[in-house]
C-alpha cells in the first residue's frame, strides 16, 4: 500500500515546500474558524489552529494517513497579525513592521493512527525601515493580500527583510526540518520517503 500525506491546508506555499520530498500528497482544505482567541498567547494560538485544521480533516478522512495541519502567524510586540482585510489594513501592518524585528510563528499538528506531534516554531525577522512609497508600491503588487503580516519573503516582499534568525522555511509557512523530523519520529518516513 502506497503511503501518502494529507495536507490540511489551502496554502500553495506549504504544498510547494512538501513537494520537494518523495511523498505523495493529497490536499484537503478544512473549514475552520481562524478568529483570534483573546487571552491566548501567540504560539498556543497557532498550535490550536493547526490542531483544529488537522482534526477537521481527520473527521472527514480518518487518520489512516498522516494529516498535517499548520497555521502561520506574525507577531509584533503583543499584536498577532493575520491576513490583511484590505489595502488599508496592509498599510497598517507593513508600517508596524517597518524597521522592527517581529516573530513568525507556525503551529504544526500531525495526526496519524491515534498518534500526534504538535509543536510550534518561531523565527525572528527584521525589516528595513520602509518608505510610504515602498509600502504603496508593494501593496499594488497584490502579493500582501493573502499573507499573514501582509508580506511574502519568497516573493517581492523579500526586499524588506534584512535578517532572519531561525528557520527560513517557517517564514514561508512551514518549518520543513521540524516537520520532516516529526514524520520520521512518528515512523511515517524512513530517511525522506514513506516507509
Amino acid at each position: 500500500m502506497l503511503q501518502k500525506l494529507i495536507l490540511a491546508s489551502a496554502s500553495p506555499r506549504r504544498r510547494e515546500l512538501m513537494g520537494y520530498f518523495p511523498i505523495p500528497i493529497e490536499v484537503v482544505v478544512p473549514e475552520v474558524d481562524e478568529s483570534v482567541t483573546l487571552g491566548m498567547g501567540p504560539a498556543p494560538f497557532a498550535v490550536m489552529l493547526a490542531r483544529r485544521k488537522a482534526s477537521a480533516v481527520v473527521a472527514l478522512k480518518g487518520d489512516k494517513y498522516p494529516v498535517l495541519g499548520a497555521d502561520t502567524i506574525v507577531v509584533v510586540g503583543e499584536e498577532i497579525l493575520g491576513k490583511p482585510r484590505d489595502a488599508a489594513d496592509a498599510v497598517r501592518m507593513l508600517s508596524l513592521l517597518s524597521g522592527r524585528t517581529h516573530q513568525v510563528i507556525t503551529g504544526v499538528a500531525i495526526l496519524w493512527e491515534g498518534k500526534e506531534k504538535v509543536f510550534s516554531v518561531s523565527t525572528d525577522v527584521t525589516f528595513k525601515p520602509l518608505t510610504e512609497k515602498e509600502i504603496a508600491a508593494y501593496i499594488a503588487t497584490k502579493e500582501p493580500m493573502d499573507k499573514a503580516g501582509a508580506y511574502a519573503i519568497q516573493g517581492t516582499g523579500g526586499f524588506m527583510v534584512t535578517t532572519i534568525n531561525g528557520s527560513a522555511s517557517n517564514v514561508i509557512g512551514l518549518p520543513v526540518a521540524e516537520v520532516i523530523t516529526a514524520l520520521q519520529n512518528l515512523g511515517f518516513l524512513e530517511g525522506l520517503a514513506p516507509k
